[in-house]
C-alpha cells in the first residue's frame, strides 16, 4: 500500500519516521530494527536512524509499505496497489 506523510517541519529523521508510521513503539528501538530489517529511502538500502528525509523522497519498508513525504499543505494522496 503507498500512503503519503505530511511533514510538519523541514524533515524527519527515519528513526522519527518509524515510530511515526507505528513501526516501532518508542525511538530507542530505531537501531535495533534497523539492524534486523531491510528499509529503502528512494531505492537505497538505509540504516542509519539519524538519516533526514525530506519532502518528495520514498521509503519503502518491505511487508509494512511504500511511504511518499510531502510538505505541509500539499493535500496528501493514499493509494492502494
Amino acid at each position: 500500500m503507498k500512503k503519503t506523510l505530511v511533514l510538519e517541519t523541514d524533515y524527519m529523521t527515519l528513526g522519527q519516521f518509524l515510530k511515526e508510521v507505528n513501526v516501532i513503539a518508542s525511538g530507542g528501538q530505531a537501531k535495533w530494527y534497523l539492524a534486523e530489517n531491510s528499509v529503502f529511502v528512494d531505492g537505497e538500502p538505509e540504516n542509519r536512524r539519524g538519516r533526514k528525509l525530506y519532502p518528495g523522497m520514498m521509503i519503502e519498508i518491505p511487508e509494512e509499505g511504500t511511504f511518499f513525504m510531502a510538505k505541509k499543505g500539499n493535500e496528501p494522496i493514499d493509494e492502494t496497489e
